[in-house]
Parts: structure tokens; C-alpha cells; sequence
């Protein structure tokens, strides 16, 4: 990639997942054109992002996928589309199947159409184990599909279709990526809809209890940022045109309750600060629509990709915990000022290094 870099499109790009691969191909020296209309995403991840390396290889396309002509401009000239512009959360499906349709159906074959006409190499979408929906398979095996449990499924569902017909109908490659809780840096913490990672650092982090829906023993294959780059870069380059047409599980194949999700961090923020230790979760009803087990077999990428995960949950979790303290650091350590006064709280919790946060009241 380094040798030859081309031109890549990511749709999504201010969102977590996306702005963690526009970071990794501009540090490959790529080309990268930026789509997103910053309804999910939000512009200081851009901002993380292009501080360092400036703008001189990344353009930006504000607006929305569910605009044909948009992502006609957003193609124009790619080899290659990261397409990870979605309504990415099952309860929001569950609130609003009609936005959910529109954005993650129509906003697809969008940018399928405009990928087929400016001659894109390949598409690289983002799709999700939410498709395995009721499947009794543990492991989840990528040819076994139950039946969808939320409008969000059902939608990853039929972008694996079109998917294929484009590649059947117009010679479009296509690989579909089958994500399984992707956790990292930039995830959002914030809002209803928030992915359980963030949004429990973000809850220990203010000394609030983490709710858990159920009794804890739901597992998932949470999966670090760091493999998911990984996925998409061989997706996109694999030369084995039989591996095109296809969808892959991407994961690291280690299912871990609910549970014990939450010791894992609580623990791991107790080595800075003892007092995490004494967190206690929670427990809430199930939410309907939610998969009550979910793990993934990851041999077809292996095999097929050369996929090979660098970060277990352990490992990204530790990453990804130390982005968030200092992020909750730099925040909660900013001055307000007014009236000429200034004064500073300590936050309670203390974090990271036994220094106390602090925020400031005017």
C-alpha cells in the first residue's frame, strides 16, 4: 500500500470506526475522500485525526448518504469504498425502522450505484453479527443465519444481498464484514443508544453505577478497533477474486459475559485508583431485540483473509480505557471562566495515576 497508494473512500468518516481508518490509511501515505453528514459522527474526531498530518491527502464530502448525487461526488475517482455510514444500533432500529431503512438500505445501494458507475475496485461494507439473529450455532459460522430480531438486522441482511447482486449483476467486488462489538478509542459514550464499552467507562468514570440489561450472562465477541483496520485493509487489497462476494466474521473469537466485562474494567481502573474496585453494576430487564449469545468463528477470515487479530479484549481494553481516562483528564481538567474567579473541584472518582480529576466552577 505504501508503494502504490490509491484513493480510498470512507463513508462514516467522523464516526468511531471510521475515523480510526481514515488515522490508519493516511499514516500509509493513501488518499483518502471523507463522506458524512455528522448526524452520528462528530468532527472533533476529525479534528484527533488530522491535527498531526494535516489535509494535504484527505478530502471532505459533507452530506448524506441517502443523496444519490453525494455519493456520485464522493466516488469520483476511488479505487477502493470503506462504506461504514449506518445507523449502527439495534434499539434504535427497534424506536425508528423507517430511518433505519432509509439510511442503511437506500443509503447503501446509494453508494453501490456510485461505486458501479466511477468503476470502484472494490466496496468494503460494514455488516454484523445482529444478522445471526435467533441462530442456536455457538460459534457463529457465517453460512448458518437465524432469524433477524430487530429492523437493524434485517437491514445488515439486505446489504449482503445487494451486495452480491451488484457483484453478480455488474461485476462490482463486494466483501461484506460481519462485526461482532467493536470497542476503541473515539466510540462515543454519549446518548441512549451508546455501545456498552464507552458508555460503562464513561458511567465508572463519573462514579455512577453501569446498568446491565439481564442477568449479566449474555455474552458477546467484543472486538478492538485495531482488528477491525485490520480487516478492512485486507479486504480491500486480498488478490483472490474468490474471496469477493462474501461476508466474514470479524472478531477475536473470545465471548465474555456481560459480567465479566465489567470486572475486567472495574479492575483494570482499580490499579490506578483502589476505590474503582468497590463499583457494583446495575441489572435492568432484557431489551427486546437483543441476542442473547453471541460468539464467532473466525476461520473463513483466517483462511480466506489472512485475517489474524493483533489486540484480545484484554489488550483493547487496555488501550482503549487509557484513551478515555485521559480524555475525561483533559475535560474535566479545562478551566471555565467567568466573572474573573476560577476554582477547582476534584471529580469523584480520582483516575489515572492517583491524580485526582478536576473541573472548575466560575
Amino acid at each position: 500500500m505504501i508503494s502504490t497508494p490509491k484513493t480510498w473512500v470512507v463513508t462514516g468518516v467522523a464516526g468511531f470506526i471510521g475515523s480510526n481508518l481514515l488515522q490508519e490509511l493516511l499514516a500509509l501515505g493513501q488518499t483518502v475522500i471523507g463522506l458524512d453528514n455528522f448526524s452520528t459522527g462528530h468532527r472533533a474526531n476529525l479534528d484527533e485525526v488530522l491535527a498531526p498530518v494535516g489535509t494535504a491527502n484527505f478530502r471532505m464530502v459533507e452530506g448524506d448518504i441517502r443523496d444519490l448525487e453525494t455519493c456520485r461526488i464522493a466516488c469520483e475517482g476511488a479505487d477502493y469504498v470503506l462504506h461504514h455510514a449506518a445507523l449502527g444500533s439495534v434499539p434504535w432500529s427497534m424506536d425508528d425502522p423507517l430511518r433505519t431503512n432509509a439510511v442503511n438500505v437506500d443509503g447503501f445501494i446509494n453508494m453501490l450505484v456510485a461505486a458501479k458507475d466511477a468503476a470502484v475496485k472494490r466496496v468494503v461494507y460494514a455488516s454484523s453479527s445482529a444478522v445471526y439473529g435467533d441462530t442456536p450455532d455457538y460459534p457463529q459460522l457465517e453460512d448458518r443465519l437465524g432469524r433477524p430480531l430487530s429492523p437493524y438486522a434485517a437491514s445488515k441482511s439486505i446489504n449482503e444481498t445487494y451486495a452480491l447482486a451488484f457483484q453478480m449483476s455488474y461485476g462490482l467486488q463486494a466483501i461484506g464484514l460481519r462485526y461482532f462489538n467493536v470497542f476503541g478509542r473515539r466510540q462515543d459514550p454519549a446518548g441512549a443508544y451508546a455501545a456498552v464499552i464507552p458508555r460503562w467507562i464513561a458511567s465508572l468514570l463519573r462514579g455512577e453505577r453501569c446498568r446491565i440489561f439481564g442477568d449479566g450472562e449474555t455474552t458477546r465477541d467484543f472486538c478492538y478497533v485495531a482488528n477491525v483496520i485490520q480487516a478492512n485493509l485486507l479486504a480491500a487489497t486480498i488478490g483472490d477474486v474468490n474471496a469477493t462476494g462474501q461476508s466474514y466474521n470479524v472478531a477475536c473469537a473470545e465471548s465474555v459475559t456481560l459480567n465479566q466485562l465489567f470486572q475486567m474494567m472495574r479492575d483494570k481502573l482499580a490499579l490506578e485508583e483502589p476505590r474503582f474496585s468497590k463499583a457494583t453494576p446495575q441489572y435492568d430487564p432484557f431489551r427486546p431485540g437483543d441476542i442473547r449469545f453471541s460468539g464467532a468463528s473466525i476461520e473463513k477470515a483466517q483462511r480466506m483473509l489472512s485475517f489474524s487479530p493483533t489486540h484480545s479484549v484484554d489488550q483493547g481494553l487496555a488501550e482503549a480505557l487509557e484513551w478515555y481516562v485521559e480524555k475525561a483528564r483533559t475535560s474535566a481538567g479545562r478551566l471555565l471562566t467567568g466573572a474573573g474567579r476560577q476554582t477547582a473541584v476534584p471529580v469523584n472518582p480520582p483516575t489515572h495515576g492517583g491524580a485526582p480529576l478536576t473541573v472548575a466552577t466560575s
